[in-house]
């Protein structure tokens, strides 16, 4: 009688374009932009690096991915259905805390232009929302610029030490910075400075995120009610 082969499963993940990404995002967060090399990725994926190029065209539409992965978090629901102003604020906290758990990804992610769909509907929903309140066309990506710097500063911010400031033995040259400083040690010792930070900067931020002479509403706009934006897709990534 002739002995039937067992199907067992394969000794490897079977490759495709997510778990290159998915590989390729794990590496960066334990290496920094090191570890986003293709030779790094099929390394860890025991593959030839040849391998990943059936899938992906390049390293750099592998970055995309990776951040099409992490941007896949961001919540720009808000901006299509609250008033500007709650909108901004919510979207601007969701940005931040999808970063957050990546924070190493984004210095890669400033060496290649963005494309991913999946942010580019979230730039969307902010171009909408910004033109809806009277931004004039010309300064609404510069407007997107000041927040998206402002938040990603806050990321890095997060990934450093907790508090980045040390007068000690200096304190009679400079009494009262070291007067200030004293205060910051009086916080939470888990996040002294990064959150509280954020908040103010985004409060600030937000106060003045409407043309001149424009003045805050609680309540979205009647045609913004009236025509909600769709909903958008959740970006995943063709295998």
């Amino acid at each position: 009688m002739r002995e039937e082969t067992a199907i067992g499963r394969p000794s490897r993940p079977i490759l495709s374009r997510e778990l290159i990404a998915r590989t390729a995002l794990a590496m960066v967060d334990r290496y920094g932009i090191e570890g986003a090399s293709m030779r790094r990725v099929a390394q860890k994926l025991n593959v030839n690096p040849a391998s990943l190029y059936n899938h992906v065209p390049d390293r750099a539409a592998m970055i995309e991915d990776v951040r099409a992965l992490v941007s896949d978090k961001i919540d720009s629901a808000p901006l299509r259905e609250l008033a500007w102003e709650d909108g901004l604020v919510a979207w601007a906290r969701s940005y931040r805390l999808a970063f957050a758990r990546h924070p190493r990804v984004v210095p890669l992610l400033m060496t290649t232009r963005a494309s991913a769909p999946v942010l580019l509907a979230a730039y969307e929903d902010f171009v909408v929302a910004a033109e809806a309140v009277g931004w004039p066309r010309a300064e609404v990506l510069p407007l997107l610029t000041a927040f998206e710097s402002f938040i990603l500063g806050s990321v890095l911010d997060m990934s450093g030490p907790a508090i980045v400031f040390d007068p000690t033995g200096q304190e009679q040259q400079f009494p009262r910075f070291t007067a200030a400083y004293a205060t910051v040690l009086e916080q939470n010792s888990d996040d002294p400075m990064a959150t509280r930070a954020f908040e103010r900067g985004l409060a600030m931020l937000v106060a003045s995120a409407r043309p001149e002479g424009q003045i805050s509403s609680a309540e979205p706009s009647p045609d913004r009610r009236s025509n909600p934006v769709p909903a958008r897709g959740t970006g995943r990534i063709r295998r």
